[in-house]
């Protein structure tokens, strides 16, 4: 029998599903994507239908192998990336969804959110979670499905249904069931994990009437917690414990150590930074977050969430039709030397970090008869830096010390016209890794390290190589001007959408 050569690695993400296979030494073998439907079905609500992720999941991790040359028997383990936050219930004896998937960015327990407010606990909420009453978070959305659900809290405390995030539905459909867990990461994203106690809280189950039946285990981010059985192709494979795709951006940019940080230009954006051992409470809008459990032992990160990045240009593409393809916007938006004075806020779903206002709403300022296609798509780029800058200022002033520089991923990565400006408005090197498909790589990392296809962190940290430097080319006068202009046409959005 051929020994193990490789890692599969599982990228399930808001539009799409991937498997990328690694080899020892960090390469790409092989990739596999599939974009799935997105539902919209009111103002502010985003849904996916549970089924459609495992569908597509499952026929990408078989593609993959196949465009790899490469069987079961050496695939060493599997790993799971996972957009966080988005809520599964479903029935533990069928396998099959009892609701709609409630995305992460789906907005409709924003009353719920208020109340939270009005009753007073933001702050125990923080002290608790290191999270903030927002409709990002799985708990409200929980809440939400099992009052929809008949019966839904007896059948929940009856342990007939099942609550889960991705990483949680795919490990309970590729184990054919026997697997109900989720990793420290991602409980850290759902509102009802103790950050400081690693475990389920049995206060926030109860302000939240959630049943502590339908909760699944909590396991470490690497660790073999069985086999795939459900597809023929990886039959038998260990299967390692999932780990949220932020969480494992920050693997793959080998920020494995306090002060390193890296953001993410994904369907939103993200901005990590390791904290080690200490669970610091943001004091400028910033989230605390468990950034790893390895050998029982809690690492944590503050984050930075922005709910639309490349969401925005999505919208170019599908909403507006002003470009084929999601790629063609660096090429549309060089078009023109500048945005023409045009501004875009794109608070489709409200603001996220550091402004946390579900009531804000989208809105292009400066328009006048001669703005065209290439300013909207130049404005919207720009959105994208603006936002990232935001974050990388809360993030330094929560530790107190700037950052040297900024390591970057995600798909909008590979646009340099994006980075340049982001290196502009920051004042400050960003930096692309040569492999910017960090996330999967995170993924297999941990699951490498579970069962001891990598030794050590140490080891994965020489894989990572630099693609290329980005350094400011205008000076920090210009940087200041074009800032203070975002934050003004930022204050005019908020607020916008009244109960």
């Amino acid at each position: 029998m051929p020994s193990p050569r490789c890692i599969l690695a599982l990228d399930q993400g808001t539009t799409s599903s991937r498997a990328i296979v690694f080899d020892r030494e960090s390469r790409i073998l092989a990739v596999a994507q599939r974009e799935f439907p997105q539902h919209f079905p009111r103002p502010g609500w985003v849904e996916h239908d549970a089924l459609d992720i495992w569908h597509s999941q499952a026929a990408v991790a078989v593609e993959a192998l196949a465009r790899a040359g490469i069987g079961a028997s050496q695939v060493a383990a599997v790993g799971i990336a996972n957009q966080r936050e988005t809520t599964v219930l479903w029935e533990r004896a069928s396998g099959l969804p009892v609701g709609p998937a409630l995305v992460w960015q789906d907005r409709r327990t924003a009353e719920h959110c208020q109340r939270l407010r009005q009753a007073g606990l933001t702050d125990r909420l923080a002290a608790l979670t290191g999270l903030v009453p927002d409709p990002y978070f799985s708990a409200t959305k929980l809440a939400w499905l099992l009052d929809h659900v008949p019966a839904g809290r007896a059948r929940a405390a009856a342990g007939e249904l099942c609550f889960g995030t991705i990483d949680t539905w795919l490990a309970f459909k590729l184990s054919g069931g026997a697997i109900h867990a989720t990793d420290a990461s991602n409980a850290s994203r759902t509102l009802l994990f103790n950050l400081h106690s690693g475990a389920w809280d049995a206060e926030l189950l109860d302000l939240f009437a959630i049943p502590a039946a339908v909760l699944p285990t909590i396991v470490d981010s690497g660790a073999i917690v069985g086999a795939v059985s459900a597809l023929p192709e990886l039959a038998g494979v260990p299967l390692a414990a999932g780990i949220g795709d932020q969480q494992g951006a920050l693997a793959g940019q080998a920020c494995f150590s306090p002060g390193l940080a890296k953001n993410t230009y994904g369907t939103g954006c993200f901005l990590l930074m390791h904290t080690g051992d200490r669970a610091p409470l943001s004091q400028h809008g910033l989230l605390t977050t468990v950034a790893a459990r390895r050998a029982g032992r809690l690492s944590y990160a503050l984050e930075g969430s922005v709910f639309v990045g490349g969401a925005a240009v999505q919208w170019l593409r599908d909403g507006l039709g002003l470009i084929a393809r999601s790629a063609d916007v660096e090429a549309l938006a060089g078009t023109v030397p500048d945005s023409g004075g045009v501004v875009f806020v794109p608070a489709f779903t409200g603001l996220g970090a550091p402004h946390w206002d579900a009531a804000a709403r989208g809105a292009l300022f400066g328009l006048t008869r001669g703005t065209g296609k290439g300013h909207v798509a130049r404005a919207t780029l720009e959105a994208i830096a603006f936002q990232v800058a935001d974050l990388v200022d809360a993030v330094e002033a929560d530790a107190g010390r700037p950052l040297a520089e900024l390591r970057v991923d995600g798909g909008a990565a590979a646009n340099d016209l994006l980075l340049q400006m982001q290196a502009d408005l920051l004042q400050k090197p960003v930096v692309r890794p040569r492999v910017i498909e960090t996330t999967a790589l995170g993924a297999a990392y941990f699951a490498g390290l579970a069962c001891g296809f990598w030794a050590s962190t140490e080891e994965l940290a020489d894989h990572w190589q630099m693609d290329r430097r980005f350094e400011p080319t205008v000076g920090p006068a210009a940087a200041t001007a074009r800032r203070r202009r975002w934050s003004e046409a930022v204050a005019r959005c908020r607020g916008w959408e009244q109960p």
